[in-house]
């Protein structure tokens, strides 16, 4: 038999555009953003769309969702992209869409990838903004908060959209089998979901890998398997290696080697991830999170680190930013641990409850007001800087119902900032302890 490839469709076009949405109702994954209580399903319902910043991962619908809600309330789209556009396609778009609401009609103006405009680029758009001469649209893979200039933010509505589930994914990937006469069983089931976890979050990249992948496909071999995939697209499918590593095994083992303070084994799979393609920004928000629960406050500077890693990472992309997020992850490793803020925040949780809402004490209220004064709001209330070591031996900060008898959620580890932490608390406590015997005895 001939090795020759089965071509599935003989399309020209690739397979993500051919299955984009025609209607809005086709779009998966993103009821927040367009379900019936969502900002836009409102205004839909209303026929008075504000101007909007889709904020989101690519492949996750920003554009498609511009386009059906422009057909939706019959507009005009006006499409120009901030990488291929200057201050000159700006006037020409805004000076058609003038035309076009002259004339009694609708027009939407789209920028595609608009933090690439400057502020003055940004700035063109602001005084029709501000008359309602049209409805804006943007979309941005970059956060708008650092991209996107603060006169454009405030006219607008910023609408994020989240990375596509599983679950999503699959409907997609089923879909776009269906289009092509295939059934689900043309993969083996640990191959088919290797492409869904590579995809990430992306349907864009889950279609053009379920395409490439569908290539594997000769009239000889009949149903693709993982090793077919490992071995034939292996700059997507690395990360997913012939060992059964999972993003999410490969994350574990991450946070795990930081957490036991090897340096090494944190960067081998901080650079494993990179290796098989991981979102970058996904290992940012990690690190951070390591940070604060696994570090916290026996060394405080950890979270800033993991924070400006972050930052500069949003701020130079790859490659370049990936040195800053290495740097953070061998700091990270090499801090003092201590879980003592996330053991206490579980334990406040668990109290707060189990013990239901009580009342804020008096002395603890401020008397605002002349009602609140004679209602005894603030009486009594002893002013810690006022005291020795600025700490009030006398005063009690939870409700009535614990103030006998507070709670503990907070016990420092003897770790890093933590050992004066702990010093400090314990020098408080017995003070308190020691004063409170005082004035029981009535002794000064």
């Amino acid at each position: 038999m001939s090795n020759r490839k089965i071509d599935y469709g003989q399309r020209t076009k690739p397979l993500y555009e051919v299955l984009r949405p025609s209607k809005i109702e086709e779009v998966v994954g993103q009821n927040a953003v367009i379900g019936t209580e969502s900002i836009i399903g409102k205004a839909l319902k209303r026929g008075l769309l504000p101007s909007i910043i889709f904020w989101g991962p690519p492949g996750t619908g920003k554009t498609t969702i511009a386009k059906l809600v422009a057909i939706k309330v019959k507009a005009e789209l006006i499409s120009i992209s901030a990488v291929m556009s200057g201050i000159k396609d700006i006037r020409s778009a805004i000076n058609k869409a003038l035309e076009i609401r002259r004339s009694g009609g609708k027009v939407i103006i789209f920028v595609d990838e608009v933090h690439r405009f400057n502020k003055v680029q940004q700035d063109a758009f602001l005084p029709h903004l501000e008359v309602g001469d049209f409805v804006f649209f943007g979309a941005t893979t970059e956060n708008p908060g650092f991209e996107i200039n603060s006169a454009l933010s405030s006219r607008t509505q910023i609408i994020p959209l989240s990375r596509l589930c599983n679950k999503s994914l699959e409907a997609l990937a089923e879909r776009a089998l269906t289009y092509m006469s295939l059934e689900k069983k043309i993969f083996t089931k640990d191959a088919f979901q290797t492409i869904i976890s590579n995809a990430d979050g992306d349907g864009r990249k889950l279609l053009i890998l379920l395409e490439n992948s569908l290539n594997l496909v000769t009239r000889d071999i009949k149903q693709i398997t993982i090793e077919m995939l490992t071995s034939s697209l292996p700059t997507v499918i690395r990360a997913f290696d012939k060992r059964g590593d999972a993003f999410y095994d490969q994350i574990s083992a991450l946070h795990k080697s930081i957490r036991g303070s090897d340096a090494d084994a944190s960067l081998y799979w901080f650079l494993r991830m990179i290796d098989g393609g991981a979102d970058l920004k996904y290992l940012a928000r990690r690190l951070i999170r390591v940070a604060i629960e696994d570090i916290g406050l026996a060394d405080p500077r950890a979270l800033r680190i993991a924070l400006d890693a972050a930052e500069a990472f949003e701020r130079l992309g790859s490659p370049e930013g990936e040195l800053a997020l290495a740097e953070a992850t061998i700091f990270l490793a090499v801090s003092a641990k201590s879980n003592s803020v996330y053991t206490a925040f579980k334990r406040g949780k668990e109290f707060i409850a189990k013990n239901g809402s009580e009342s804020v004490p008096y002395h603890l209220r401020n008397a605002v007001t002349r009602f609140e004064k004679e209602l005894d709001y603030g009486k009594d209330y002893h002013y810690s800087h006022d005291s020795v070591d600025k700490h009030s031996l006398l005063q009690t900060y939870f409700p009535e119902k614990f103030a006998s008898s507070p709670p503990n959620f907070y016990y420092p580890n003897a770790q890093g900032l933590e050992i004066k932490i702990l010093e400090k608390l314990n020098s408080l406590k017995a003070k308190k302890t020691k004063s409170i015997n005082q004035n029981k005895s009535g002794t000064r």
